[in-house]
Formats: C-alpha cells, structure tokens, sequence
C-alpha cells in the first residue's frame, strides 16, 4: 500500500496527472518550478470570466461590483493565510517582483557603507535586485555562510549583521536544498541592529503555515504558481508602516487620488501601488489555492509530505554514488532535495528520466552563488507535493539505477 495515501489522497483534482509524457504514465517532480493546479483552481478562474468579468475599482454597475467584490475578498484570503490585514498585502506578478520592488523602494535610504546581509544559499532573484541596490547606493552586501549541514550558519549570521546593517533579506526554504532558514532567530538578529528583513517565501508557502505577526517578518514575498495557484500573480506583504512610507514603482490608473495638469496624489495602500488594470483572475485563482490548501489542512499536508521525503532519502540511499547536498536528515527538507549520481551530468540524467515519463529538474536552479560555494556545476533536483506518492519516488530510484548502468557500460 502507498503509505501517502494515509494523508492526502488528491491526485483526482489534478487532471494532468492522468496524462502521460513520452508514453509513460506521467510523473511530475518539479514542484519547486511551479506546481500543478488543482480542478478547483482552474474552476475558480472560469467562473470569473464567464460571470464576473469586468474591470474593478472603476465601473458602478453590478458586474463591475461583483468583479471588484471578488478581487478585494481574494486580498482578505490572502491576508488572513498570512495573518496580516488586507491593507498590507499588494497584489504583483511574482515573487521576483515583489522582491524588486523593495529594493527599488530602498534606493533612497541607503548610502555609502550601509550593508545589505543576505545567505549563498539565494535564489537569483533574491541576490540580482539587491547587487542593483548596492551599487546604486554604494551598500555593501555580506553573505551569511552555511553550517556543514547545508543550513544557514547563525554563528556566521551574528558576526556578519551588525550596526552597519540595513536590510537582512533570505528565502524561508531554500530552492535548492530544501532547507529552512532559522527565521525567528534571524529577523531577531536583524531588529536588534535596526535592520528591516525581507523574506523570500516562495518555496514555503506550500509545505506549512507563515504568521508574519508571530514572526514579526517586516517584509515577504510570494507566488501563486508554486502553492497550486495560477502563474502571474506574486504577493507582496509589509508592515503597514513600512508600505506607507514606500512611494509607489508605478504610475498610471487606479493607484491615483487626485491628479492636475502640474501634480498627483496617490490613494492609500495597497492601492497606491496597483496601477493599471491588475491580474484579477491571477487573484481569484489564489484565493481558491489558499482555500484549497484550508480544506486539506495543514496536519494533513505536513504528515503527508514528511512520510514521502522519509521514503525519498531512503531509496535514493540505496543507490551507492549517489550525492545529496545539504542535510542528511530528511525531516530537514522541506519539499526538496538536490542530488548528483556519479560523475554523470545531471542533464544526461533528467534526459533519461524524461523518457520514462519522470519530470525533474536539472541544473543550477537559479543559484549559482550557491552551486559554487557546493562546488558543483549543476544538480539533480526532486520536488515533491501533495500530490506525489511513495511508488513514484520508488520508480525514480529504479530508473536511476539503470540509467547509472546504462551510462557505465
């Protein structure tokens, strides 16, 4: 029996998984690239653009009010997932948006000397905007190390935050390892210096519930795509102090108060920061993944994804010259695990993979900082969700082993 089952049993919401690749039965391990949607999701989204479709915040004509209702509830879902208010949640395109925007925002506070304190275990778009911040500004960015383990180093992170720090920006779980970064003891290293965080939450917002109140997080930021929403729409939570004393990146509708020929005022958050015409059907369809994460429940998925990177790491553990970086220890990978067999190219591998009807990643992962400070070129990476099952990972290994046989011979 698939011991996955005992938790979540799902994969009927999920119309692709009944399809095949390479005339295999498809098996979908990218999750950390996106996830897939579930019928719900995708139900949500049409019903938008069959019953509701109209511009918000503009028209005074039912299905207008109808459109703006239902996008400004999706903002109260989004929220209330997070424990934040309404108010403090902006609706963008992504995570790498939401993270550029603040440091765009920053711009002006930063001068000469000030520091920027981020881990090599980033994501790209959590590195490249902040490089663009340091030599608009003349900050310096420092770089907290990782223990032996893979996890982030709170003994290097003391020494590299100090009174010269601005901002301390890291991923909750990284994309790469897996890993979860001790986030309360970091942004309590971060305020004790003045310093605001940033979160880069997009592989966590999945895997288990984030309370920014409790953690007393100043900024996050997140996607739909990877928590069984649809592309486009990225969130962007921050304290509402924070957020009314950022100025809006763009201009145009919506986000105005008052304009003349000479001068604008802007409205208030968040809607100064929504210009343009937004992604309502983007927000709607968050909603309905947020809500479809709620009806599972969290003690279900935790349970569901714990007991099938326990079988993950026990069959990849059968295969001698296979490499996994970062933690030993599967309950410290959340939803992840990077890999390499042998000295075989891990491209090489995700090809063989792919023809037997298995979707991997292969390569840096958008992390290249991170792949050089592991020494590698590239790895192997699985991803798992609440969809994936115990057989699945089974055939992964076994497929593995052969292609190590085929490529040897």
């Amino acid at each position: 029996m698939d011991n996955s089952k005992k938790t979540v049993n799902v994969r009927q919401d999920f119309a692709i998984l009944a399809t095949q690749m390479n005339q295999q039965p498809l098996i979908y391990l990218d999750n950390a690239a996106t996830t897939q949607k579930p019928q719900q999701v995708i139900e949500a989204i049409m019903a938008y653009y069959n019953t509701a479709n109209a511009n918000v915040h503009r028209g005074t004509y039912t299905l207008a009010n109808n459109a703006t209702n239902q996008y400004e509830q999706a903002r109260t879902t989004v929220a209330k997932f997070i424990q934040a208010t309404a108010e403090e949640i902006i609706f963008t395109r992504s995570t790498t948006e939401s993270l550029n925007w603040i440091a765009k925002s920053y711009e002006s506070k930063l001068q000469t000397g000030d520091e920027i304190v981020l881990t090599v275990a980033e994501h790209h778009s959590n590195i490249v905007p902040w490089q663009q911040l340091a030599q608009k500004t003349g900050a310096v960015l420092r770089f907290i190390k990782l223990d032996q383990t893979g996890k982030v180093s709170l003994t290097d992170a003391q020494q590299k935050i100090t009174n010269k720090t601005k901002i301390v920006t890291f991923a909750y779980v990284s994309n790469v390892l897996g890993m979860r970064a001790p986030i309360l003891e970091l942004i309590k290293l971060a305020h004790a210096k003045n310093a605001i965080t940033v979160i880069d939450g997009a592989q966590a917002m999945a895997h288990f519930p984030i309370d920014v109140m409790q953690l007393d997080i100043d900024f996050l930021a997140f996607s739909g795509h990877k928590m069984y929403g649809p592309t486009g729409i990225g969130v962007l939570y921050g304290k509402k102090a924070l957020l009314e004393d950022m100025e809006p990146l763009q201009f145009g509708g919506e986000m105005i108060d008052e304009v003349t020929q000479d001068t604008a005022t802007w409205q208030k958050i968040p809607w100064k920061f929504e210009a343009g015409t937004p992604n309502i059907a983007g927000a709607i369809g968050l909603a309905a993944a947020i809500d479809y994460l709620k009806k599972i429940g969290w003690q279900k998925i935790i349970s569901h994804e714990q007991a099938l990177m326990q079988v993950t790491f026990k069959n990849l553990k059968t295969i001698p010259n296979l490499i996994i970086y970062g933690s030993q220890v599967p309950e410290d990978h959340y939803g992840v695990i990077s890999f390499n067999l042998a000295d075989l190219h891990p491209h090489d591998i995700a090809t063989g993979l792919d023809l037997a009807g298995i979707a991997i990643r292969a390569g840096q992962h958008c992390a290249q900082p991170l792949m050089d400070y592991l020494h590698v070129l590239a790895t192997l990476r699985i991803s798992t969700s609440i969809y994936n099952q115990s057989s699945e990972v089974r055939k992964v290994a076994k497929i593995l082993k052969e292609l190590e046989a085929f490529f040897k011979s």
